[in-house]
């Protein structure tokens, strides 16, 4: 009996902290899903920043592949308030950065 009671109280803690969680969340004025696809978008920019700082000359696919996944990045960025992701500044100019430069790259071959 004493361990469905502990089992009870935890499920109920858990789903407390949660229901906590979203609350802060909302009152951040954010929507959860605009939170969640930012918290895998900030994911994306660590592998993103590597990735910038290890290959100077991409394929084209893989040009492709990074244009792609920055914007994705910078649409979940822009869903959120710019104090939330502060620390990542340096990581995220630097994609941005890498992401202008492929554009250019890829505009100059087209105009030629």
């Amino acid at each position: 009996m004493t361990i469905l009671t502990i089992i009870y109280v935890l499920i109920f803690v858990i789903v407390a902290l949660i229901a906590y969680a979203i609350m802060q969340i909302k009152l951040f004025g954010m929507k959860v899903k605009d939170f969640w696809t930012f918290i895998e978008a900030n994911q994306m920019l660590d592998k993103l920043y590597k990735f910038a700082k290890q290959y100077e000359n991409m394929s084209p696919q893989e040009q492709l592949i990074y244009l792609a996944e920055a914007e994705r990045i910078f649409k979940a960025f822009d869903n959120v308030p710019d104090n939330l992701w502060e620390e990542e500044y340096d990581k995220y100019k630097t994609v941005v950065s890498k992401y202008k430069d492929i554009k250019m790259i890829r505009w100059m071959e087209e105009n030629k």
